[in-house]
């Protein structure tokens, strides 16, 4: 590894990609920009957050669109959702958000006319919210690449990524984002065996700690592997919520919303978190 990239250049996002910009996510499959979204555009959609939150509780619905909700709890004892998938179905200021120009800029890094950002497709805009507390089921996550579920479904693999948008700072003071930079570059043997599958959270030699602040923009390639690290702190400290919103490429696989009084048929790639390690 490159191990300038310790230290990796952080840019500001503007209305074009430069070529320094498009040069450094090609070679190494991430980029970072920093100071995105505003303090008040961060607390909106910390807000939005909650008030999804609020209604999926509520609705004691456990599985939307077929995809499966992780709750949890956090350090108060208050049950809170940890990871919401199709949260801009909940809340209209997160789809906002996606829709906003600068969020739908980053379909451009794909350089494929079939490009998107999406809301409606995958598991939609993703709300992770870890935390270390008793309670938590969220604390961190394994070794994996966005990519792997299109192997699971028999389908081409196409390029994608994952537009994470920060509503907390995040180090290793509370996991923080590792990324194996380049590993994009794989073919599918290194996506499907450099790794075990979410099982795997040791650190590797080669990983690169992403550190960010609130209102920072982290993008990744979907075939890049990564990993969240565990917090040492615990409760309010070890807080970490990221919002990830992809952008997809190739045929549109949008999910159907489920027949009255069903759930929706789970896709085969969400039955490998039975065996992940979020909470350890």
């Amino acid at each position: 590894m490159d191990k300038s990239l310790k230290n990796y250049p952080k840019f500001k996002l503007g209305p074009t990609f430069t070529k320094e910009q498009l040069d450094f996510f090609n070679k190494y499959g991430f980029i970072h920009f920093t100071g995105a979204l505003s303090p008040t555009e961060v607390n909106e959609l910390i807000a939005g957050y909650e008030s999804a939150q609020e209604k999926l509780i509520k609705s004691k619905e456990k599985v939307v669109k077929g995809i499966p909700v992780i709750f949890g709890h956090d350090e108060n004892g208050k049950r809170i959702v940890q990871r919401f998938p199709y949260t801009s179905h909940y809340s209209d200021r997160i789809k906002q958000l996606v829709a906003d120009p600068r969020i739908q800029s980053f379909k451009h890094l794909l350089t494929l006319r079939s490009s998107r950002v999406s809301e409606n497709e995958r598991d939609g805009v993703v709300f992770n919210h870890y935390v270390n507390s008793k309670h938590s089921r969220f604390k961190q996550m394994g070794w994996h690449t966005d990519s792997i579920r299109e192997v699971f479904y028999a389908k081409k693999v196409f390029p994608m990524l994952n537009i994470g948008v920060y509503l907390d700072d995040s180090g290793e003071f509370n996991g923080g984002l590792r990324v194996l930079p380049s590993t994009h570059t794989q073919g599918i043997f290194g996506m499907l065996f450099t790794k075990m599958y979410y099982r795997n959270t040791k650190e590797d030699k080669d990983e690169v700690l992403v550190e960010a602040k609130a209102g920072d923009i982290v993008v990744h390639h979907g075939h890049i592997w990564h990993r969240v690290g565990h917090s040492e702190h615990t409760d309010a400290v070890s807080r970490r919520r990221v919002m990830y919103i992809p952008v997809l490429a190739g045929p549109r696989q949008r999910r159907k919303p489920p027949k009255a009084g069903k759930t929706g048929k789970t896709p085969i790639y969400h039955h490998l978190h039975a065996f992940a390690k979020f909470d350890e």
